[in-house]
């Protein structure tokens, strides 16, 4: 504590000084709240674990002219829309807690999915190309026409073999193998490691991302999944038994 003959005086704090700290005090305590609430925010649990990825023959896997991949049995009730980027972490999310969950009521002819892939992430792998690269690695293993083939496929690229944003990608050899440990013949490998099909998987990226913008007025975030125009919420639970009870 100074005292009165002192040569150091506090000096006096002027009202705008004042304002600004208590602001900034203001939005530092939003922060931290914010934050406490995300932290204490529990991940979505992995629904019908156990499971796994599609397993019935009878499901197929075949690709439209625009690049959308449908996997589902040829009648199946209903189809649903799912955009995503394989890159994105959200994505990764979404697929390791409802995947499973997914890929019973396809076996089960209750759903078909339209898988619309998108490469705006791109610029975030550590190739600056992955995206497109594992969009054409998914045309390429779409071809052989097996659900079960594709299933197993998809579900590791988005689980456990999905990259770190920003710190790592898979080669194409390491895409090419991973399609062979799903069961797809040596010709789906080397349309993989060939790039065979990276010039449609550009397209349809690019046709992917337009359609996905004009559903969301140019504000394109992945996953986006859509029962027709209603978009989906898929950090309800619940979302996948109401599409398909």
């Amino acid at each position: 504590m100074s005292s009165a003959g002192s040569p150091h005086q506090p000096r006096p704090v002027s009202s705008n000084t004042t304002y600004a700290l208590a602001a900034v005090a203001v939005v530092l305590i939003g922060l931290i709240v914010f934050a406490a609430f995300r932290w204490s925010e529990e991940p979505p649990g992995v629904r019908n674990d156990g499971y796994g990825p599609v397993r019935e023959a009878a499901v197929e896997v075949t690709v439209s002219p625009e690049g959308v991949i449908r996997l589902g049995r040829p009648d199946a009730a209903k189809s649903i829309d799912i955009f995503e980027d394989p890159l994105c972490p959200a994505c990764g999310t979404m697929e390791t807690s409802y995947g499973q969950e997914l890929a019973q009521k396809i076996d089960e002819g209750k759903l078909a999915v339209n898988y619309h892939f998108v490469a705006f992430l791109d610029p975030q792998s550590k190739s600056k190309d992955y995206s497109t690269r594992a969009i054409a690695a998914n045309l390429c293993v779409a071809q052989t026409g097996s659900g079960p083939t594709y299933g197993k496929f998809h579900e590791a690229l988005f689980t456990t073999r999905q990259p770190d944003e920003g710190r790592d990608d898979l080669s194409n050899p390491a895409l090419a193998t991973l399609a062979t440990e799903s069961g797809a013949p040596e010709s789906v490998a080397l349309c993989i490691g060939d790039s065979a099909q990276l010039d449609p998987a550009r397209a349809a990226a690019a046709t992917a991302l337009a359609e996905l913008d004009a559903r969301t007025d140019n504000k394109a975030a992945t996953p986006a999944i859509y029962d027709g125009t209603t978009k989906i919420d898929w950090t309800n639970e619940n979302w996948v038994i109401d599409l398909a009870p």
